[in-house]
């Protein structure tokens, strides 16, 4: 887009018909991500003060969509799907199938741009995870986070999400 603007401006801060043309004027990808596993990413690399992940989802919850992180608000508010046309929707788990598509639909060498990357184990390891941390939530946290990720559950194919159920 030809208009000037720093790395930290928000779509937000441009008229329609600015946003418009920017919009039509880049390839717009979103990355995807199981609320559920990134809710086990994030406890794992530390984001929370809390000592297990029950306590950790609590903190979540209690936040809310409004005053919590970013790195856990559904992606539905963060990325306005219903809002952007977004040209490729890549899930996480199947990165190696998908960026190979989508580096080979832009044009580029696909094999050699792309990291190693072993979908069936990861898919596994965050299945085992999933199990592991589900069992540890109330029925009334589960229930909750089942609701408070509605929409991101409505919007993409996490049919095989804990959440789900």
């Amino acid at each position: 887009y030809h208009q000037l603007h720093t790395k930290e401006t928000r779509l937000s801060k441009f008229n329609q018909t600015e946003i418009k043309a920017m919009l039509g004027s880049y390839t717009k990808v979103l990355f995807v991500r199981d609320p559920f596993h990134r809710l086990i990413a994030m406890f794992l690399q530390g984001m929370g003060i809390s000592p297990s992940f029950s306590s950790f989802v609590q903190e979540v919850l209690d936040s809310g969509t409004h005053n919590g992180s970013m790195a856990w608000k559904p992606l539905v508010s963060l990325c306005r799907p219903c809002l952007i046309q977004y040209d490729y929707v890549v899930m996480f788990g199947f990165l190696r199938q998908e960026l190979g598509h989508l580096l080979h639909r832009a044009g580029l060498p696909a094999g050699s741009l792309l990291p190693e990357l072993t979908d069936s184990q990861v898919q596994w390891t965050y299945r085992w995870l999933s199990e592991q941390m589900f069992s540890e939530l109330s029925a009334q946290q589960k229930k909750r986070l089942s609701h408070f990720y509605r929409w991101d559950l409505a919007a993409f194919p996490f049919s095989s999400s804990f959440l789900s159920d």
